[in-house]
């Protein structure tokens, strides 16, 4: 009868850490629409705000970022829609959005944003990644 209970801790301990929950996904959420909405209203300090440390360590001040974003991300900066897809985690702190993208000039394309939770609980975007939608020309 012991060895249930070592068996069940046993269990646990294998387990790992506890995947982000749908609280966790939709704060991850909330930052890219505040960074949505900022780059939106070329707010570029906000916008800038919801990047990690080690983004923000590669562009030292908001208007380095936000042109970085113009210059690179132009589906991400300017768009006609913006739509939540998916979620998944990639750890406890962790997380992979994607978000289907139409750039202004009507082409789509799938965002996939990598956050992770700061020591401080807050989710910050470590990176976007964009994919073309298949069939299309730039």
């Amino acid at each position: 009868m012991r060895a249930w209970p070592a068996l069940l801790l046993l269990a646990l301990g294998l387990a790992g850490p506890a995947a982000a929950d749908d609280g966790d996904r939709a704060a991850a959420r909330a930052v890219i629409a505040k960074q949505e909405q900022a780059l939106g209203r070329d707010d570029a300090q906000t916008a800038y705000e919801q990047a990690a440390p080690a983004i923000r360590a590669l562009f030292p001040n908001a208007d380095l970022f936000i042109g970085m974003v113009r210059n690179q991300y132009g589906p991400v900066y300017r768009h006609r829609s913006f739509v939540f897809g998916e979620a998944r985690d990639t750890g406890a702190d962790s997380v992979v959005q994607s978000v289907a993208i139409q750039d202004a000039y009507g082409v789509d394309w799938t965002a996939e944003y990598s956050l992770v939770r700061d020591a401080d609980g807050q989710w910050r975007i470590t990176g976007c990644r964009l994919i073309k939608a298949p069939g299309t020309s730039a």
